[in-house]
């Protein structure tokens, strides 16, 4: 092709653009409002223009009974032919929420998003923001896979080579199936690649006594073993569970400081946290980490702004979904507090590691799954010698096979609308 044919082909390229998209954009009923109108013009960058028609919740072949590491799945369809895969929620809590998604546009996911949590009158409860996390999870797979582009792409790009992680699965027995002692199974952490060594403040078997007084003194012998076993330059951490009052969570901690544990997660209740954590913070140097029983940003963005914790253990889909992590990661970037996960189901944790790979502060991933495969998820994670690494697979980087899950929940229709609309259009409480 010679200059002059090449520029004039150049030159006719937006009206062919034009004309497709035209093509692709249905008119607006009668009495549409103007804000709705402008919202429906013709759409450029590769997103194809359509709806949200279906929404399928699916049980997978191993529940998990446990809510806030729910691995129940769900799958939203839209009349373009790309499906996006979520995890997360009930049956009961997914179907109400799903309702809002029906024959919406599903790239507008933060409008979405508002909308689902506000439509129901209560503001929702942890339940129910599991659920609409999990469906914000797969509109964010809808949107990857429609420009062919991995999650973490799309959020700004990796600022990490990889996500490290500390494990879950070192307390297997030793090759005489017998419990391996603490040291070496910290030791046996380091050597598998893990980033720390984590384990429980003095164990019981459940449903057992556990008296916290006297459980200090185990604490403090079991942190020595612990460093004993990772070394001078390795790493560990420990759960306290929230299984301590004030009073012994800081003698614990002021005990366990000379073996400089990584983070001390949980040390207080819950429902204690935000009168407890301030005061603990200035009277332990030890680092302090909570919120695996978190929600969404408003039940702990004073503990971060105070820098009252070092790190937040809020996950995914628990929050609400990828678009309020993101929120989240900008606050405690803001604020100098890093991020340490609570695992979830493993399709979640496949987000996560797309999300938090761009968030520049501090990441350490709480890991479960030991490199295992998972017989209904053929792609998920790619993890390797303690290590979650990012992929380029489109979307959440997550296939399924249908055939080794059951359905037992479809949404079709939208769901009670009672909101209000602002002269722009965005969305406000009625």
């Amino acid at each position: 092709m010679d200059r002059r044919n090449f520029l004039a082909s150049i030159a006719a390229l937006p009206a062919v653009a034009a004309i497709r998209d035209d093509r692709q954009t249905p008119a607006a009923p009668p009495g549409t409002p103007a804000a709705a109108t402008r919202s429906a013009a013709p759409r450029t960058g590769g997103l194809p223009r359509g709806k949200i028609t279906r929404v399928r919740i699916y049980q997978p072949p191993t529940p998990n009974p446990l809510f806030n590491q729910s691995n129940m799945l769900c799958t939203v369809e839209t009349d373009f032919g790309i499906t996006g895969i979520g995890e997360g929620g009930s049956k009961d809590t997914l179907e109400q929420c799903a309702g809002t998604l029906i024959g919406k546009d599903p790239f507008r996911i933060e409008a979405i998003w508002q909308e689902m949590f506000i439509a129901w009158f209560y503001p929702p409860g942890r339940e129910k923001t599991h659920a609409l996390g999990a469906l914000d999870l797969a509109l964010w797979d809808i949107k990857g896979k429609a420009l062919g582009l991995p999650l973490h792409e799309l959020l700004g790009g990796s600022v990490r080579n990889y996500c490290e992680c500390y494990g879950t699965t070192t307390v297997l027995p030793g090759p005489d199936g017998k419990p391996r002692p603490l040291a070496d199974r910290a030791r046996a952490a380091m050597d598998a690649g893990y980033r720390a060594f984590r384990m429980g403040a003095a164990d019981v078997p459940a449903g057992g006594v556990y008296n916290t007084h006297d459980a200090v003194r185990t604490v403090i012998q079991q942190a020595r073993e612990a460093r004993q076993g990772v070394g001078p330059n390795g790493d560990w951490c420990i759960d306290f569970h929230q299984r301590f009052d004030f009073n012994d969570a800081l003698r614990a901690c002021r005990g366990i400081e000379e073996f400089q544990p990584y983070f001390v997660e949980d040390p207080v209740r819950d429902e204690h946290a935000l009168m407890d954590l301030p005061k603990l913070r200035q009277m332990t140097a030890v680092p302090l980490t909570h919120g695996e029983e978190w929600g969404n940003r408003y039940d702990f963005n004073k503990l971060v702004e105070n820098h009252d914790v070092d790190y937040i253990r809020a996950t995914l889909p628990n929050v609400g979904g990828i678009t309020e992590m993101m929120k989240i990661a900008a606050m405690c970037e803001t604020h100098a507090v890093g991020i340490c996960p609570h695992f979830t189901g493993p399709i979640a944790t496949a987000a996560l590691v797309n999300s938090l790979s761009t968030f520049p502060g501090p990441v350490m991933m709480e890991y479960n799954f030991g490199g295992r495969p998972i017989d209904y998820l053929p792609e998920c994670l790619d993890f390797k010698d303690g290590k979650a690494y990012m992929n380029q697979r489109p979307g959440l980087g997550v296939t399924m096979d249908m055939t080794k899950v059951k359905q037992i929940g479809e949404v079709t229709q939208p769901g009670r609308q009672n909101i209000f609309r602002r002269p722009d259009g965005s969305v406000t409480h009625w």
